[in-house]
């Protein structure tokens, strides 16, 4: 089959496509025949040699989400017959035309959506979903800061939140993923520069005013009705989906209430900061780090089948939708990671194959 292989650790040209062995379904798998896949970050550092895929997958072959046709079964498989569209995660080799995955880690692809549709969701919602909803317990009427808005797990956790009932605060270093933001129902839109500076100095102070000003108005609103509002104990905002990492955990601690929780999902700005752990007793905040590719088989497949229960009937509804900002033939990878790496797109950067 064909797959796109990493030659060595490196830039984008390291991705070469490649003929490699097909994989064959073991007890309880399935083998997919992908038609598309996405990039993610962990492609590219994969790519660079700072992301070593996890045991039992391709070691030279990225991907990490899939979109296909049920192409064979192992024994003692029974959820899906062949020929069936699913879609899903795996720990690597998805920029191939085959891949193999536990039948359980499998979810069903929506009647309404093609396969090329399909693979812009399973990293970017199955992740935002069990972020803000298993780690964080986002609630109705809360409010919910995301870090870089505009990225593929940034559009997932906006559509999914709205669709919860959440006021959402999105940051944001280029204006026009802002606005294209706000058309997806963003509430409040902060244009950030390096390390979270804002013109007016810290998004921690905007994030604030704009929760202050959205409370003021719903308080009024149930002033009116007679219905009562929940006032947290301190200003802030109750939940940051924080995917950038780096220097941002300082204005997170100042921007989030006190027992706000604040869930860390990326790094892109480093893997590194100093905490203020004053301001972390005197916030009484919780703070999570999360990954879905390290975790084990069994809770990978709690994490799918909650996104399956959850999310699958909103994709059904059209009430969220994928975003994809191009799609581009797998034999144009590298040009993939390249537009990814310059964070040119809005949504995700999907690789078909034909």
């Amino acid at each position: 089959m064909r797959a796109i292989v990493i030659t060595r650790a490196g830039g984008p040209d390291v991705l070469v496509m490649s003929d490699v062995a097909e994989p064959i379904p073991g007890p309880g798998q399935i083998r997919v025949r992908v038609h598309a896949t996405a990039v993610n970050r962990a492609d590219l550092l994969q790519r660079a040699g700072r992301y070593p895929a996890p045991a039992g997958v391709p070691r030279d072959i990225p991907g990490l989400e899939y979109a296909g046709v049920v192409d064979a079964v192992g024994s003692a498989a029974r959820r899906w017959k062949v020929g069936e569209r699913v879609m899903g995660l795996v720990g690597g080799g998805a920029y191939a035309e085959y891949i193999v995955t536990h039948e359980d880690e499998a979810v069903r692809v929506p009647a309404a959506l093609s396969l090329e549709d399909a693979a812009a969701i399973p990293e970017a919602f199955i992740t935002a979903h069990d972020a803000l909803f298993t780690r964080m317990q986002l609630q109705r009427d809360e409010s919910l800061l995301i870090h870089a808005v505009g990225s593929g797990v940034g559009t997932a956790a906006l559509q999914l939140a709205k669709s919860a009932g959440a006021f959402v605060v999105g940051t944001q270093r280029s204006a026009w993923k802002l606005e294209r933001s706000r058309a997806l129902g963003l509430d409040a839109a902060i244009a950030v520069g390096a390390g979270g500076v804002t013109d007016t100095g810290d998004f921690a102070d905007q994030v604030i005013h704009e929760v202050k000003r959205w409370r003021a108005a719903t308080s009024a609103a149930a002033g009116e009705s007679g219905a009562t509002h929940r006032s947290p104990v301190k200003p802030g905002v109750d939940g940051i989906l924080d995917l950038v990492g780096g220097d941002y955990l300082a204005g997170n601690l100042r921007a989030v209430r006190e027992l706000g929780r604040i869930i860390v999902v990326g790094l892109v700005a480093g893997a590194r900061a100093e905490l203020d752990m004053r301001m972390l007793l005197h916030k009484r905040a919780t703070i999570v780090g999360t990954v879905l590719r390290a975790r084990s088989l069994a809770e990978k497949i709690d994490a799918a089948r909650a996104f399956e229960r959850d999310v699958i009937p909103l994709l059904d509804a059209g009430t969220v939708r994928p975003i994809i900002d191009v799609a581009l033939p797998l034999a144009e990878a590298a040009r993939a990671h390249e537009i990814v790496e310059a964070n040119r797109n809005f949504g995700k950067v999907v690789l078909t194959i034909g």
